[in-house]
């Protein structure tokens, strides 16, 4: 039996940043740390183009897991913080469940250090309250492949669908023409290859006028 496309969609998503923090950064080792930062910005610059509610999280800042990526705070000011004092699943933080019924979204798109842990739990719990959940793969992170695959495979068979930043913001946007600048400037900050598409589109559109 075929199965429904429960596609993305702007005006029912929520953004979940869980525990990009400094120390944590340091245990990521299945994507290159600079490949690592420039996904988790791209997926935080979509949020802030999509216009979609987004919701920070920490655990144990105090501890060895350190502070948030500072870059995160400066986009997300007045974006619901929530620093958990020891829940190891952002879930079992009353605060942050608050935060994210208070969107009234019920599509989440989820993200986060380290990936069997730190995504893999909420996930699983918000898909047990009933919520649609995306992972955003390549803007989480984890110690190597074999823990990375592990945490996939547990995801997608409780029905998280499993995605990478470039192609939620596909998703979302539905339609080029809705706004080709916007988009192509998305992608051109984070994509070295698609800028270089993006200035030959420009610059030959205006060759044409």
């Amino acid at each position: 039996m075929a199965k429904t496309y429960k596609r993305l969609d702007k005006d029912q998503a929520a953004v979940l940043l869980v525990d990009h923090q400094a120390g944590l950064l340091s245990l990521v080792r299945d994507i290159d740390p600079d490949k690592f930062k420039n996904n988790v910005l791209a997926l935080a610059d979509l949020a802030k183009y999509f216009k979609l509610p987004t919701v920070l999280t920490t655990s144990f800042e105090d501890g060895p897991n350190g502070p948030i990526v500072p870059e995160l705070k400066e986009m997300f000011p007045d974006a619901p913080f929530i620093p958990r004092p020891g829940q190891i699943n952002a879930w079992d933080n009353e605060d942050f469940v608050k935060a994210i019924k208070a969107t009234g979204k019920k599509q989440l798109i989820i993200a986060g250090v380290v990936t069997e842990v730190c995504v893999a739990f909420p996930a699983l719990s918000a898909i047990e309250e009933g919520f649609d959940v995306f992972v955003a793969t390549d803007a989480s992170g984890t110690f190597n492949e074999i823990t990375r695959h592990s945490a996939w495979d547990r995801m997608s068979q409780a029905g998280a669908q499993l995605m990478t930043w470039f192609g939620v913001a596909c998703e979302l946007h539905r339609d080029w023409r809705n706004d080709i600048e916007g988009l192509g400037t998305l992608f051109s900050n984070h994509i070295p290859d698609y800028r270089n598409l993006i200035n030959s589109y420009t610059t030959t559109t205006k060759a044409s006028r």
